[in-house]
């Protein structure tokens, strides 16, 4: 007997990203009734220290453990795949899917393939200084033909503030910040910019921005529906 398709949701990094996370699955399922939705099971783990600190520090093992714990908590639930909504975690991803059996939804990767598919050839990236400095995306963005392109410092800036000093205090976020954030991605000859951090994407859900920006985690939730046999809405 086939096993039921069930999401596992890796989080609790940024406990309000991970509520919104599960909204976009809703809001993207073509669902008539609660029975037609996606199953899923969310772990929300807010103990998970702050991955761009462990990551920029190169203190991560005890980041990864954690993570891996977790994920394979997912697994033995039943869980047929699994989604990360923190982009900076994505820094463990191929890690934790050498450790377990069940697939993990490249946010990152599928998020490139998205835009290639497009026709966008210079995405910009608004994300923490981890997922940066560590060029997750310039990777993911290069393997399918993508120019990534950072903020300059002080865009840079501005960026982790809003995350930061704003999103992760709860607050809605600065449209002052945000738009200086703009001007300074599309003097920068960018096509489109990605919301690469969990916290941009509950910017975005106070502040509707134009279809320039893609959110990597709107991206995920569509995959998810879709790897787990759902269909997808499109209206």
């Amino acid at each position: 007997m086939k096993q039921e398709a069930k999401l596992g949701v890796l989080g609790g990094m940024g406990p309000q990203a991970t509520q919104v996370f599960y909204q976009f699955v809703l809001d993207r399922t073509d669902a008539l009734r609660d029975q037609d939705h996606l199953p899923a099971l969310i772990l929300s783990d807010t103990g998970i220290p702050d991955r761009t600190a462990a990551i920029l520090s190169g203190d991560t093992e005890g980041l990864y453990q954690r993570l891996l714990k977790d994920a394979k908590l997912l697994e033995g639930c039943g869980c047929t795949a699994l989604a990360i909504p923190c982009n900076t975690s994505h820094y463990f991803a191929d890690r934790l899917q050498s450790e377990i059996g069940v697939p993990i939804i490249h946010m990152l990767r599928e998020t490139a393939k998205a835009l290639a598919a497009q026709g966008k050839k210079r995405p910009g990236i608004l994300g923490t200084d981890g997922t940066i400095r560590t060029g997750l995306y310039q990777k993911e963005c290069a393997a399918v033909g993508l120019e990534a392109v950072s903020p300059d410092p002080d865009a840079q800036k501005l960026v982790m503030s809003i995350i930061y000093d704003e999103i992760k205090q709860g607050e809605t976020g600065s449209r002052d910040k945000f738009a200086k954030i703009d001007r300074a991605i599309r003097r920068a000859g960018c096509d489109c910019a990605i919301l690469a951090c969990t916290e941009l994407s509950v910017f975005s859900t106070y502040h509707p921005l134009p279809s320039f920006y893609v959110d990597a985690m709107m991206v995920m939730a569509e995959r998810a529906v879709v790897m787990c046999g759902y269909p997808l809405r499109t209206i």
